[in-house]
């Protein structure tokens, strides 16, 4: 089987400084906001060009204590995407805001900026745009609307870490930018993590106080807060990690274009755009097929590992179902076609040819019946 990921390839690179890393930290005896964390802190800052960054349990954490920080709460609205991870929305929950839902741009299944000033009201505070599978959003547009609606934006960079716009690293562009290290996650931890980035002091010493209890001194607590305190491991991987990210993009890009030519010109195999401003991350490389979940059994039953991102749009969600009542059409068609191929910096060339010719395989013979 061709996985969509393989970690342990990855893991295998970099055994000997892992397992070193690992080690120090285990003879160190420190395992919370110890020296690791400080460094990956500042060594991920340095990476992305951000003034601020503030490690955290989760990439849902960052989101939350990113609201949270801008006290966005009931009664407030925040505009965002119905095609992506229900993290995204599960934040706005938290803190008691409401979702209001854009449908996204058919060619790159990012929120469409062209639809975003019907949806604000006089409650809207936030726009929350999602940098789905590394390819960013068009923050141009967005950052034009928000600044001249004087709304915030929070980008949700889950996916993203290291994909650009002008030049500029996803996720530094808003206010806020929030990230995961997920495990499958381009920087990815051996458990969950995430990080928020941003320019501001106050909101940089805010959400510093809120991951620790919603406290500036031990024991001394302004408010509530709660426990998203990036462990000394994590932060010890991550710094190991770090340094290849660059060269594993490329390697991912490689593949995407490898994956592009082959596919060029093949009306039953669609490719998403990849606007000339932006460098996509490919956290995931994505197309879309019509009949899809057949494809996808035909790939299974070749030995190619497939998923899908995602199968049901947020508005058709039981938990959001009653209260969205619109019908976002785009997002109800890529959540019916969308298949992510085998993706990761160690893919051989041998195992894309074998990626390639079964998915034209499969979608010649579901076009055949």
């Amino acid at each position: 089987m061709i996985p969509i990921l393989d970690l342990k390839a990855q893991y295998h690179s970099l055994k000997p400084e892992m397992d070193r890393a690992i080690a120090g930290v285990l003879e160190s005896g420190i395992f919370i906001m110890g020296p690791n964390v400080e460094a990956f802190e500042q060594e991920i800052a340095r990476y992305l060009g951000a003034r601020h960054a503030i490690s955290l349990n989760s990439g849902t954490d960052a989101l939350h204590l990113a609201l949270r920080a801008l006290n966005v709460g009931p009664g407030d609205e925040v505009i965002t995407s119905p095609f992506t991870f229900a993290a995204t929305t599960e934040a706005i929950g938290i803190v008691g805001a409401t979702p209001v839902f854009v449908d996204i741009d058919p060619t790159t299944f990012n929120i469409d900026p062209r639809l975003i000033e019907a949806a604000i009201t006089p409650r809207t505070k936030v726009i929350l745009p999602i940098h789905l599978y590394g390819l960013p959003a068009d923050m141009d547009a967005i950052k034009r609307i928000a600044d001249l609606r004087k709304l915030v934006v929070v980008e949700d960079a889950a996916q993203a870490i290291g994909a650009q716009i002008d030049g500029h690293m996803a996720g530094t562009i808003g206010e806020i930018g929030c990230f995961s290290f997920f495990p499958s996650k381009n920087l990815g931890a051996y458990g969950d993590g995430g990080l928020i980035t941003t320019e501001d002091e106050q909101l940089a010493d805010r959400i510093k106080a809120l991951r620790v209890h919603g406290g500036r001194k031990k024991y001394y607590h302004e408010e509530l807060g709660i426990n998203s305190r990036l462990d000394e491991l994590q932060a010890a991987i991550l710094r190991v990690k770090l340094p290849h990210l660059i060269d594993w993009i490329a390697a991912r890009r490689q593949i995407a274009a490898r994956y592009n030519k082959a596919f060029a010109g093949n009306d039953e195999i669609l490719t998403l755009a990849e606007p000339k401003n932006c460098l996509h991350a490919f956290h995931q490389y994505t197309v879309r097929v019509a009949e899809r979940d057949a494809v996808r059994q035909k790939l299974s039953a070749e030995g190619v590992q497939t998923m899908v991102y995602y199968p049901l749009p947020l508005h058709l969600q039981p938990v959001y179902k009653r209260a969205a009542a619109k019908s976002f059409p785009h997002a109800e068609r890529a959540a019916r076609e969308v298949l992510s191929l085998p993706m990761y910096p160690e893919l051989t060339p041998t195992a894309q040819d074998q990626v390639i010719a079964a998915i034209k395989r499969a979608v010649r013979v579901e076009s055949a019946v």
